[in-house]
């Protein structure tokens, strides 16, 4: 798959395999995600964060998406153009030519991001879901961003929570059982534990 992915035919005009190998094929595949998912994450994590401690631009910009205050799969893509200008296409622009990936690998990229800005989105906690164990940063950690008490936490997007970590702005988070309603809620840490006291 790799082949097809970059782009490459698997086999050349004569007839013979080309030169790349499989496993060299794949591990540029797998660089090449892995530098537009880190250009992608710290230009997200700058706008995201300028968004809530500049007022204008939170007031008329970001406000947009922090109106769903119930966690909502589309509410990923609920949010004012210049915010979709400004972090999505931008910073998606720049992580794809960062990298050099090719067109095709660009699709399955974009795709990946899409996917999960709307799983981080969807408030559900489902086991087995795989961005849930590759990523510390999945649903139940933006939950807690889109918390009223804590939204000036967990900035990080879509992939990993580094810059939450060097900027400390991370704030951990607790899986609890809700009973009543039966569903399991984020919930964070530090708020967890006060209140028990």
């Amino acid at each position: 798959m790799c082949p097809q992915l970059v782009g490459e035919s698997t086999a050349t005009a004569t007839g013979r395999a080309p030169q790349r190998t499989w496993t060299g094929t794949c591990l540029t595949v797998a660089c090449q995600i892995g530098v537009a998912m880190a250009v992608l994450d710290g230009w997200q994590y700058v706008w995201h964060r300028c968004m809530h401690l500049n007022r204008f631009l939170y007031r008329h910009v970001h406000s947009w998406h922090h109106r769903l205050v119930v966690p909502y799969a589309f509410g990923a893509l609920y949010n004012h153009p210049i915010e979709g200008l400004l972090l999505d296409t931008m910073g998606g622009a720049l992580g794809f030519l960062a990298s050099g990936m090719s067109p095709r690998v660009s699709i399955f990229f974009f795709t990946l991001c899409t996917v999960k800005a709307v799983d981080d989105h969807c408030g559900m906690w489902l086991p087995g879901n795989m961005f849930h164990r590759c990523f510390w940063n999945n649903t139940a950690y933006h939950d807690v961003h889109h918390q009223l008490r804590t939204s000036g936490y967990n900035f990080s997007q879509p992939f990993f929570v580094t810059w939450d970590r060097v900027f400390g702005t991370h704030m951990p988070y607790v899986i609890e059982e809700d009973r009543a309603h039966g569903v399991l809620r984020a919930r964070p840490m530090a708020l967890h534990t006060s209140a028990g006291k």
